[in-house]
């Protein structure tokens, strides 16, 4: 693997970007948080996810500009220009947090996007300024619905966050069986998807990245994963999406901001989050486990052991990122 400082990797993402049509500004949001994915241990939604952003660029340029359409004391729309996903989001997560301040809710659909990275980076920024939050975003078609063959469903995650102090408890899970993302990664380093995930362009099964790309992801949970997929689709089109989203373009997506003294006082709804937390993690692991955690204590674990420490990249993806840089970057790896 490759190694590179946090600075780094921020920078070959920001080189990558600008050369290839973003601005500047927007550049740095982006890789912002890819980089946060990767210290998250979330690696296939860090720098690998730059190619497919270029790719994009490349086919419809930067986009712009991202403007608020609509707004009522407790709600607003934003129109997001054909720009990257990772920056409307930050606008909406951040018109959001400026309506709930001042209502105590606020509701935001944002669209006219593509590609909006992890949904735990916005929610995450909710839940620090105090708010309970739900985001949801619908994506280009790549997954079928239950009992399907046929892309209709994007994978459409869903994501919750709940504030409490400096550790906010954060909910974050697509509802697909592997990402677009993932199933990138997997096929640019030669690794096999996990069993029961995706299917061929005929509907068979499949654990070759290449053909379900060609293919259908399939939903978690069968029916369930199902189900959920569709309220984020759902909730998507009120955003301002199209029904079925053929290509990366206008994904909506829906965020929910509030105050948790709407429905009791703020300090006693920490109170007892830490309460559960704790009695989460006291509890005996099953046979296999080693211990019980809350949903994003992986994630914040791996934020706090890595600290401002080195990445890691794989060689394939570092070599198709110096490519697409034009420049060269000092790396310490194999």
């Amino acid at each position: 693997m490759i190694r590179l400082s946090q600075a780094d990797a921020r920078a070959l993402a920001v080189t990558v970007l600008v050369r290839h049509g973003m601005p500047a500004s927007d550049a740095e949001d982006v890789a912002a948080h890819l980089v946060d994915a990767m210290v998250t241990g979330h690696a296939f939604a860090g720098l690998p996810r730059v190619p497919a952003i270029v790719a994009e660029l490349a086919r419809k340029g930067p986009g712009g500009p991202i403007r608020v359409t609509m707004q009522t004391p407790v709600s607003a729309t934003i129109d997001g220009g054909d720009v990257n996903g990772y920056v409307v989001s930050l606008v909406a997560a951040g018109k959001a947090i400026e309506i709930a301040s001042a209502s105590g809710i606020a509701v935001v659909g944002a669209s006219n996007t593509w590609f909006s990275g992890r949904l735990a980076y916005y929610v995450e920024r909710i839940a620090r300024a105090g708010f309970v939050a739900i985001h949801t975003a619908n994506t280009a078609a790549r997954v079928a619905p239950f009992g399907g063959a046929d892309r209709v469903l994007g994978t459409n995650p869903v994501a919750f966050a709940f504030p409490c102090g400096d550790e906010p408890v954060i909910l974050d899970i697509g509802t697909s069986g592997v990402t677009w993302g993932e199933a990138l990664l997997r096929q640019a380093t030669g690794r096999p998807l996990d069993p029961g995930t995706a299917v061929d362009a005929e509907g068979r099964e499949t654990t070759d990245p290449e053909l379900a790309l060609g293919g259908a992801f399939l939903t978690w949970g069968g029916v369930r994963g199902s189900c959920l997929a569709f309220a984020a689709q759902l909730l998507g089109i009120l955003a301002g999406s199209d029904p079925v989203l053929h290509e990366a373009r206008n994904s909506g997506f829906f965020f929910l901001a509030f105050k948790p003294d709407l429905l009791m006082p703020a300090d006693t709804f920490q109170d007892r989050v830490v309460r559960l937390r704790e009695a989460v993690r006291r509890s005996r692991p099953a046979a296999g486990y080693t211990e019980v955690r809350m949903p994003g204590d992986r994630s914040q674990q791996a934020r706090r052991a890595r600290g401002e420490g080195e990445v890691e990249v794989d060689p394939l993806v570092y070599r198709r990122l110096l490519a697409l840089s034009g420049a060269r970057f000092d790396a310490v790896g194999a």
